[in-house]
Formats: structure tokens, C-alpha cells, sequence
């Protein structure tokens, strides 16, 4: 799905007459999700909105994003309003991305009131009233400074890393960028973007536990070179109990080591969902020759050719006998 800039200028238009807003990131959330919800709400609340940035299963940002939050925008999911008139939820391919915010889609929709949905994902539905969906945007923050613009609004140092940090992280460190991404990054760093000390704080820095959860998950790791119809497959699994020693964001992080293994041509990593002894969130992320997206769709996911996930039940070997399966009928890229 490719967005226009129709659906950009409505989207516009929405957000300048808005007066009271949620902006709802997803599930786990990480930089992309949070530096558009963040970016939009700081350009809204400086408009004279009442805004709220929020997402499912936590009770705070996470330490790597807070400085992000200057104008304490962030609120628990259990201090949220019953309803709200305006609903935006960015970078949530379902409203199922949504946790147990989901029903606030249908909720709003049906008291009379405007979803917009911003995302970059091509598995998107289009659950919003009105949507600004286009899989060839490498990152939601760039759709987000899209819609920005179409407002007119200039960019600040603090709102310019907010998609910064988004940009940085979904294009791995500008890895998959195209021209016009380092445009826009140019444009960041113009409006007073500090990439040194931003990347250090977004990508880099991690607390001492860290290392021992990742030395466990990576001894754990094991490599099939049959699998994935023989461009091999390299996977391994956090244990609630591991992940318990470290934040969230040191095992979302897990799969962009396994996934440097070069004679791989698909990574995964299962994580094991706390307080579940048989549910499982999948990173699942290829080389280049393997669309992965078509296997989370599969498996109720959703995502990117390069980079996907879903969330199964089983044991781990179960869950591993699952996505083998999927893994032999995807596409190839």
C-alpha cells in the first residue's frame, strides 16, 4: 500500500483542528513506534492540544527513549481517558499490535470519533478512519515528518531525534536508507539533531546485565544450514526467566546479533511471553533472499520482507517446528 499526499493533507488537516489527542504506539515498543508518537504529540501539545502519548504493557518509557520526553507526554495505559475524540496509533501494523489497547480503535470508531492510522508496514489492513500507510517508507518517522510538513510546522532539536531515532534504528544505523532518507536525516541533523551522543543513548548503551543475557542466549543459539530452503537458519530463544534480569529493549536487541551470522540466510529468536510457560513473540529477520513477512502473515504476524514477527504457542521446539514449516514455502526475494 502506497500512500498519497491526498491521504497526507487529510491526515493534516485532521491534526490542525485536533484539540484533544491519544497517539498510541505498539506493543514492545522501539524508537520508530515512539520517536513518531513523541514527535507528533510534541508538535500537537506545542499547537495547544491536549495530548497523551501512551502504549500497552508498560508503566514508563524505556530508559534508552526517555530524553526523547521532555514535555512528559508519556501516560500509563491505565490513566487514559474511558474514550477520546481523536485516536492515532503509529507504527501498529493491527490494532492487534495495540495489546490490550486494541478495543480503543473500535471504541472510538464506533462513539463517532477519527482513528488515524500512520504506518509503514504492507501488511497494514487499514484499520483507521483514515489512513497513512506506505511500505515503501523505510520507517513510520518518515511518514510522521511528512505530515508535519503538511502542517507547516517547523522542526525543533528535540522533536528533529525523536525521528531521528526512528530513522536510525528501522534502516539499521542508514544500512537500508535511500537517498531521500538521508536527505531527511540531513534535515534532522540541520535542525540540531546530535547523532553521536543520540545514537549512544538510542543504540549503544546498555547496562552490565546485559552482556551475561546475551552470552546465555547466544551460547543457546544453533545453526541449521539445511533449513529455509537451504539458505540456513540460525535461531534461539530467551527464556522468561533470562529476560527477567534485563529491560525489555536488551531482548528485543537479541536478533540484531543473531542475525549477523554470515552463513545464515534467515535469524530468529523466541521470547518467551513472562508469566507464559507456552507463548512465545518471534523475531524473525532475512539476509535478502527470503521475504520473512510471508511467514509471520502466516502465523498471524505481520511486517516487512526483511524483517518480521508473530507470536506463537507451543514449546520452543514447537514454535521452531512451526516456522521451519513456513520458512520452506516463502517466498523468495
Amino acid at each position: 500500500m502506497t500512500t498519497s499526499q491526498l491521504d497526507v493533507d487529510r491526515a493534516a488537516a485532521l491534526l490542525r483542528e485536533a484539540a484533544d489527542v491519544t497517539i498510541l504506539s505498539h506493543v514492545r515498543p522501539d524508537a520508530d513506534t515512539l520517536g513518531s508518537a513523541l514527535a507528533l504529540g510534541r508538535v500537537l501539545h506545542r499547537r495547544g492540544a491536549t495530548v497523551r502519548v501512551s502504549y500497552s504493557g508498560g508503566t514508563a518509557l524505556p530508559d534508552s527513549l526517555r530524553s526523547l520526553d521532555p514535555d512528559d507526554l508519556y501516560v500509563p495505559e491505565d490513566r487514559l481517558p474511558a474514550a477520546e475524540p481523536l485516536l492515532v496509533t503509529v507504527d501498529a501494523a493491527s490494532a492487534g499490535r495495540l495489546g490490550a489497547l486494541a478495543g480503543r480503535v473500535a471504541a472510538t470508531r464506533e462513539a463517532g470519533g477519527e482513528v488515524l492510522v500512520i504506518d509503514h508496514h504492507a501488511s497494514n489492513p487499514g484499520f483507521g478512519t483514515l489512513n497513512v500507510i506506505d511500505a515503501q517508507a523505510e520507517a513510520t518517522v518518515v511518514l510522521v515528518l511528512q505530515v508535519l510538513d503538511a502542517l507547516g510546522e517547523s522542526l525543533d532539536a528535540v522533536t528533529a531525534s525523536c525521528l531521528y531515532a526512528g530513522l536510525v534504528t528501522d534502516t539499521a544505523m542508514f544500512r537500508l536508507a535511500k537517498p531521500g532518507t538521508h536527505r531527511m536525516a540531513v534535515r534532522l541533523l540541520e535542525a540540531g539533531v546530535d547523532p553521536a551522543v543520540l545514537t549512544r543513548e538510542v543504540v549503544d548503551e546498555r547496562p552490565f546485565a546485559a552482556l551475561a543475557m546475551l552470552g546465555t542466549a547466544l551460547s543457546a543459539a544453533r545453526f541449521e544450514p539445511d533449513a529455509a530452503q537451504g539458505l540456513g537458519l540460525v535461531h534461539t530463544a530467551v527464556t522468561a526467566d533470562l529476560a527477567a534480569t534485563v529491560r525489555y529493549e536488551e531482548v528485543e536487541g537479541v536478533i540484531d546479533v543473531v542475525r549477523t551470522v554470515g552463513e545464515a540466510g534467515v535469524a530468529i529468536v523466541l521470547k518467551e511471553v513472562p508469566g507464559s510457560s507456552s507463548e512465545w513473540t518471534v523475531s524473525l529477520r532475512s539476509a535478502g533472499r527470503l521475504d520473512v513477512s510471508a511467514v509471520a502473515v502466516s502465523l498471524g504476524g505481520g511486517g516487512h520482507k526483511l524483517a518480521a514477527g508473530c507470536t506463537l504457542t507451543g514449546s520452543a521446539g514447537q514454535v521452531l517446528e512451526q516456522l521451519r514449516t513456513a520458512l520452506e514455502t516463502a517466498p523468495l526475494l
